[in-house]
């Protein structure tokens, strides 16, 4: 079944009682966010508790999944050694997140751990939730240096793996916000620290979590933030269910920002259908379903559907098609035809996606195990027209053709990243191998877009 349930939450010590020494009642509002977490977590009773920790073990270019049976820690560091924990880590559960990280081509695995002990970016988070609710394993994942849209991606793995168990999981994502809100905090001020904790909870409170892998980069660095990516891994998790987000708080009053919020999955995936929704394909669109059950067959090795019963629009129009095939966000491979070359639209899909999936020279063949995860659209693309400037053009509605000689390169629209005329034309041009200064032939087309 899918994540049940998800939060964002800070990790500061000085929470925890025994180190604030009285001091934690200056951020009340936390400590009652703290608190209604740990209440709905016990309501839930996960199996399974996610932590993704910016404090737990982090490489550069490579996601560290906490090995071993079990870990224990305390908070000795914060001057509070009688602040103990003893987790056991659900090693199931933990593997099942290496395989998919790695079909998915992002290095992630339980190799390299430089130290055993839990990390106070789980220990606070975990010192609340303790207090209503123990009966759960644990999963602790640490954050690298790649890029946000890679952290995204390493959440679309962790929920394809979710939802394909029986275990009820719920998700931490463990992370302050900026470290230089106030002068006299622990990093002084800077203007960009309060300016990206208002971005931040503005988002959380718009429940527009696609918007995280968006944040620029020297932001996010002049900020010193901490928990950033994070959230973002939350966003990929979260990204194929309908989601409300609560936010419970935010506060900075010792400089440091800390944000609560409760994000909840309403779909129909939160009863556990996640597998009937995905594999059933009775209500599937006509074009992806033949692109579907096509490369299904062709990476089983299994003779290809045949063309009996499709709508006449396929069976009777001729046209290029596009067959894009993503796992967990990422490319994993796109062959298509600019005109038509088949006698339909129906074979041309077919053939298509057969070479989307074993020909595209960009990737290895799609393996088997790796079917389950795949997301399959279809693009079939009208005819092209010539045009005589880029202002003809429009990113979200028409793709481009450049031609120079015998080369030819083709962009489709509404492409993620490609935001303006001039990439489009020059993503175009690379394709072809045409150089910049290289007159060109332009030509635009519409697409009608099956998902």
């Amino acid at each position: 079944m899918p994540v049940v349930e998800a939060y964002m939450v800070p990790h500061p010590p000085i929470a925890v009682p025994e180190v604030g020494g009285g001091e934690e009642k200056k951020i009340q509002s936390t400590l009652d966010a703290f608190d209604r977490i740990a209440r709905r977590i016990a309501e839930i009773r996960p199996d399974t508790i996610i932590v993704t920790s910016p404090h737990a073990t982090m490489y550069a270019d490579y996601f560290h999944i906490s090995p071993g049976r079990a870990a224990k820690g305390d908070l000795r560091s914060f001057n509070a050694p009688q602040v103990r924990f003893d987790v056991e880590y659900d090693t199931d559960l933990a593997d099942k997140i290496a395989a998919a990280a790695d079909r998915a081509g992002i290095p992630a695995g339980t190799d390299g751990e430089r130290d055993p002990r839990l990390d106070h970016g789980t220990m606070v988070p975990l010192y609340f939730i303790n207090k209503r609710y123990t009966g759960y394993k644990l999963v602790r994942i640490g954050l690298s240096g790649f890029s946000l849209d890679v952290h995204k991606s390493l959440g679309r793995a962790i929920d394809s793996v979710a939802n394909r168990t029986d275990k009820k999981i719920v998700v931490i994502a463990s992370g302050d916000l900026s470290h230089c809100q106030k002068k006299d905090g622990p990093y002084g001020y800077r203007p960009e620290g309060p300016k990206y904790d208002s971005l931040l909870m503005d988002v959380m409170q718009r429940c527009a979590l696609t918007e995280l892998s968006q944040f620029d980069e020297d932001l996010l660095d002049r900020s010193q933030e901490c928990g950033h990516r994070s959230f973002v891994i939350l966003s990929g998790i979260l990204d194929s269910h309908e989601v409300t987000c609560e936010v419970l708080s935010h506060e900075a009053t010792f400089g440091v920002g800390y944000g609560l919020a409760i994000f909840s999955i309403n779909d129909d995936t939160a009863s556990g259908n996640i597998s009937a929704k995905k594999e059933g394909t009775d209500a599937m669109d006509a074009y992806v379903k033949l692109a579907r059950d096509t490369i299904f067959s062709h990476v089983k090795g299994e003779k290809l559907p045949d063309l009996t019963g499709l709508p006449d629009e396929m069976m009777n129009k001729r046209a290029g098609a596009f067959v894009s095939v993503h796992e967990f966000g990422m490319l994993r491979g796109c062959i298509g035809t600019i005109s038509a070359t088949c006698s339909n639209v129906a074979e041309e899909i077919r053939e298509n996606a057969v070479s989307a999936v074993s020909r595209d020279p960009r990737f290895s063949p799609v393996r088997e195990d790796e079917l389950d995860d795949l997301e399959i659209n279809v693009d079939v693309l009208g005819d092209a027209e010539t045009i005589s400037s880029p202002s003809e053009l429009d990113v979200k509605r028409y793709g481009v053709i450049v031609t120079n000689g015998m080369r030819r390169g083709l962009l489709l629209p509404d492409l993620d990243g490609v935001d303006t005329v001039e990439q489009q034309i020059s993503i175009a041009r690379q394709k072809a191998g045409i150089d910049p200064s290289e007159e060109v032939e332009l030509q635009r087309f519409e697409v009608v877009r099956h998902v």
